[in-house]
């Protein structure tokens, strides 16, 4: 099992290629970034079950595929993904040739993290609508498929649609970088195993690993999908020895540790303390 890190990656936390290689240089497999292009004030979304306001980070990230860039530049092996990109309030052609561009100039290195969204003002002022955005984003999906494996692609869809054409680069990874979807519900798992390479749940206390992995490999065997091809990434593990030690044996393939958006000291304390559950 690989053991990564997220963030939320912002203009008041430790500087991104600082932190990329502290990870680097203590083990650390990957790094994964989330986004919010924006926070309306009106807050009528809840952040989680409501009882808490939302967390300052949450209006203060970098773009991530702006950020990434900035850890590739100073890396050499570190995996660097969205966790999670937020695929409804994106434009799936730019989409496509930032995915593409920053595989190609990290040397296969990327792995996209991608995810509906919850915040609903955030994504109507994008145009997506929340009862919608899944199927946005499964179309959104496919579209970038084509524009990474073909060489003159084309998608006719009933929210995405546009005829022939060129998009280079293509991406390093063949045939494009793992796509990993978030998410828990039965919904989430078919959604997995219909047109994505991987899974990308959130850990806790209600996520028991072994009953998680099963859950995945019945919908698997349902609809004739090989496990070995899935990839499971736990975001918000645990950071304990034993909790890991129940992940790698339920065969979940990577656990991803949280980090504050705090300053440099704290966070590279924290890193120390993480460093020797590196798998």
């Amino acid at each position: 099992m690989k053991t990564g890190v997220f963030i939320f990656d912002t203009d008041y936390s430790i500087d991104i290629r600082e932190l990329a290689q502290a990870l680097e240089e203590r083990g650390f497999e990957s790094l994964f970034l989330p986004e919010h292009t924006h926070i309306p004030t009106s807050r009528i979304s809840p952040w989680g079950d409501g009882s808490k306001p939302l967390p300052q980070e949450y209006r203060h990230t970098h773009d991530p595929f702006v950020a990434l860039s900035f850890a590739a530049g100073v890396t050499t092996n570190l995996k660097l993904g969205t966790g999670i990109c937020l695929i409804p309030q994106r434009d799936p052609i730019v989409t496509a040739k930032s995915v593409a561009s920053l595989d190609m100039m990290s040397g296969g290195r990327f792995i996209f993290g991608i995810g509906g969204g919850w915040n609903v003002e955030e994504m109507n002022d994008h145009g997506a609508e929340y009862k919608t955005r899944f199927k946005l984003l499964r179309e959104r999906v496919l579209a970038m498929k084509a524009l990474w494996t073909e060489e003159e692609a084309s998608f006719e869809g009933e929210m995405v649609n546009f005829g022939p054409s060129w998009s280079y680069p293509k991406p390093t990874q063949k045939p494009h970088p793992p796509v990993v979807l978030g998410g828990e519900s039965i919904h989430t798992l078919r959604r997995v195993v219909d047109f994505c390479d991987g899974w990308f749940p959130r850990g806790g206390p209600a996520f028991d690993p072994m009953e998680s992995m099963a859950r995945l490999k019945a919908v698997a065997d349902e609809a004739g999908r090989d496990m070995a091809s899935l990839s499971v990434s736990v975001f918000r593990a645990p950071t304990d020895k034993a909790g890991l030690d129940q992940y790698e044996n339920a065969g979940i393939d990577r656990a991803i540790l949280g980090l504050p958006s705090a300053d440099r000291d704290t966070v590279l304390k924290l890193l120390d303390e993480y460093a020797p559950l590196v798998r």
